[in-house]
């Protein structure tokens, strides 16, 4: 397991802590949660983009709900 250590100046420490008595969360848990969060909305983001390349170049296409539950 990796430790990283990190400094904030006074204006992040009392944001870190406001998130962290609010959410009711340790500190490390919720630059954690956040890391996580910021993850999924870039993974998210190159979703998008791929379909939207793919509908620029009109091979996106969609299916409807019949032939979805068929695929499963």
């Amino acid at each position: 397991m990796a430790v990283i250590s990190i400094r904030l100046n006074k204006e992040e420490e009392k944001m870190v802590q406001y998130l962290a008595d609010y959410f009711e969360e340790e500190k490390s848990t919720l630059i954690k949660h956040s890391l996580k969060e910021l993850y999924e909305d870039l993974v998210d983001k190159e979703f998008i983009n791929d379909y939207e390349q793919k509908e620029k170049r009109k091979k996106a296409k969609f299916i409807n709900a019949e032939e979805l539950r068929k695929n499963l």
